[in-house]
């Protein structure tokens, strides 16, 4: 028997379903992956699903060199992958979606024989695709981020600190200039990176419960690195707002102690893939003397 292969139908077809794909990870991962890296890291897996059809050897031996370069390059391309913990983490979460979207295609074929010819060409495999992805994305294998637990890494000047972090929901705070996300460190963890206060910090103004309103000194931290459930995150000039009073006791929230309460809002996204701009925000925003003339 002889088949004809179009290889431009072949790859903008892997390439529309891997997209699909690293999306609906991307979902899983708090929107961390840019537009661009999604569309670098579908065209990537798309070449190397071609690619066995274009060399000699062993079939099986092909379509494992296929599919293991191809998920590998999707998911390094597409995703900052700082560990091999992440990267098993994201392969888990491709190969589940993988399946769960394979196997919903075929019920639906089998479930509408008189439609298998529409439904097994490019466009009703797209159309199937398309309605999936949406369907799993409403329904993503994905918990929100607020009100978890995880580890902080904070970085300033060569000086690094270890903390135990909470993603509160109830932390709102904002830089009043540049509109950016607060994070709450406790004295502890900041005298561990700052020597001493500096005299220039902005004012971040809080309310709480028990007390209508207030004031925290506000630093720029460089460096911030966050573990989830084994994904990592790095965010770069990151305000903190230093409390006087400890954030946790011991084993209120199943943990030894927090000592960073983090923004929610730092894990926002623009649509363009970017972090979201404010209309405020300002060009020179760094612990320069820029920044110091203009801080309380």
């Amino acid at each position: 028997m002889h088949y004809e292969l179009y290889v431009d139908s072949l790859f903008f077809l892997n390439f529309i379903m891997n997209l699909y794909l690293l999306m609906l990870v991307d979902k899983t991962a708090y929107g961390r992956a840019g537009k661009g890296r999604l569309l670098a890291g579908a065209a990537v897996g798309a070449a190397c699903f071609v690619l066995p059809f274009l060399l000699r050897g062993p079939a099986v031996l092909k379509i494992l060199l296929g599919m293991g370069t191809g998920s590998a390059g999707m998911l390094c391309i597409a995703f900052p992958v700082k560990s091999l913990r992440m990267f098993l983490k994201l392969l888990e979460r491709l190969v589940l979606y993988s399946f769960g979207l394979g196997g919903a295609m075929l019920f639906l074929i089998r479930c509408l024989p008189g439609l298998r010819r529409y439904l097994t060409g490019v466009s009703g495999i797209l159309g199937m695709g398309g309605l999936f992805f949406l369907l799993f994305g409403r329904f993503r294998d994905g918990r929100n981020p607020e009100n978890s637990l995880c580890r902080a890494v904070l970085s300033r000047e060569g000086k690094r600190a270890e903390a135990a972090a909470l993603i509160d929901s109830g932390n709102s705070l904002t830089e009043p200039v540049s509109g950016k996300p607060v994070c709450i460190v406790d004295r502890t963890l900041f005298d561990r990176l700052w020597d001493k206060s500096p005299d220039a910090f902005r004012a971040i103004p809080y309310h709480s419960i028990g007390k209508r309103r207030g004031i925290m000194p506000g630093f720029l931290l460089p460096g911030l690195q966050l573990e989830i459930e084994g994904m990592t995150y790095v965010f770069n000039d990151v305000y903190v707002a230093v409390s006087e009073e400890a954030i946790s006791e011991t084993g209120s929230i199943g943990a030894e102690s927090v000592n960073m309460i983090i923004n929610p809002g730092l894990f926002a996204k623009s649509v363009a893939g970017g972090r979201k701009k404010r209309q405020n925000e300002r060009q020179n925003d760094s612990e320069s003397n820029d920044t110091g003339q203009d801080s309380v």
